[in-house]
């Protein structure tokens, strides 16, 4: 049997082949009903499209370029889910570009690179504000920010100044010394991230408001060897302060609190009692570790990040936009 056509999906909906078209490509301009007619009449002829004729007819690569300070962290892997979720609904390809060191930050801020190829750009986490300022990021096509906020251009993005200052406001009412763990995030000083310097500084302001001073802050960086190095010398501090324990530690990424917790459980010392830790994501495995964190929609940050990047691919030429979300405290056994 031959295959079905894009002539065959139009003559099954009763529209015509642009109408199909446009359906396929997402278009904004197509009525809700129409499309659900169209989509009907490709499932019910399971047709696929032709990727290559697809491109040749639209003059474009449907490929969008989504950078990312690195791959291996359950972060970028949730938002990679959220991002990849919209784009292959609106049938685009993803091709990824982890940025791990200076060559390459240096490399893809030339416009000729193939990050630069694609229909739309995603950028994830860095501060871009200076860049774009500077106009360093030569980008011709339409770009989004994810995780990361700048004026002038889509994003999509956690409220962390928020978040902190939940965590610090629920550490304000425990008892015992408080203790915070950061993030290093600063790549060759060429990129960097706002995130952790926002969660701190709303993590300060609001212990400052209730009257308590954070006793020792240690930053570490995602590599785990490192998150739990970092948390042993945090314990060690506690255990040789007079009045140490119980103490309270946000560890402001859900990776150093469980390293936390491990190095806890180790010196056969209780969370929850002997040590409170309070985390930043909610990860799908906080919930069996009773961890207490601030929880994040990633996914959907990711998918809202999408969305704006396709509304401007579809013929959006208005003002940049901002979607802000609000990260809200889990409370749980170890804090």
């Amino acid at each position: 049997m031959r295959k079905p056509t894009i002539q065959d999906v139009a003559r099954q909906a009763g529209v015509g082949v642009g109408t199909v078209s446009r359906v396929l490509n997402n278009h904004a301009a197509v009525k809700g009903a129409t499309r659900e007619t169209v989509l009907r009449a490709i499932a019910e002829l399971d047709y696929t499209p032709n990727p290559h004729a697809r491109r040749i007819a639209g003059g474009k690569s449907y490929t969008i370029s989504v950078l990312l300070p690195v791959l291996t962290t359950e972060f970028y892997a949730r938002l990679m889910d959220g991002l990849e979720a919209a784009f292959q609904e609106a049938r685009y390809d993803v091709a990824i570009f982890p940025l791990l060191d200076r060559s390459r930050l240096e490399r893809y801020l030339g416009s000729h690179t193939l990050a630069y190829q694609a229909d739309g750009l995603v950028m994830a986490t860095y501060n871009l504000t200076q860049m774009f300022h500077e106009r360093r990021l030569r980008t011709q096509q339409p770009t989004v920010l994810v995780d990361a906020h700048a004026e002038g251009v889509d994003c999509s993005y956690m409220d962390n100044v928020g978040g902190g200052a939940l965590a610090g406001e629920y550490a304000a009412d425990l008892p015992g010394p408080v203790y915070a763990i950061w993030v290093e995030t600063e790549l060759d000083q060429l990129f960097t991230t706002r995130v952790f310097e926002d969660r701190r500084a709303g993590f300060l302001r609001a212990l400052a408001a209730a009257g308590r001073p954070v006793h020792a802050e240690f930053t570490s960086s995602f590599d785990t060897l490192a998150a739990r190095n970092t948390a042993s010398t945090l314990l060690d501090d506690a255990q040789a302060t007079p009045g140490g324990l119980p103490c309270t530690v946000f560890a402001s990424a859900d990776l150093l609190a469980g390293a936390l917790l491990d190095e806890i459980r180790l010196r056969g010392l209780t969370p929850g009692q002997d040590v409170r830790v309070i985390g930043f994501d909610d990860q799908p495995w906080a919930a069996a570790r009773g961890l207490t964190t601030l929880h994040q929609p990633v996914e959907s940050m990711g998918y809202e990040a999408a969305q704006l990047l396709l509304s401007r691919l579809n013929g959006y030429r208005g003002p940049a936009r901002a979607r802000r979300f609000e990260p809200r405290l889990i409370i749980r056994e170890t804090a």
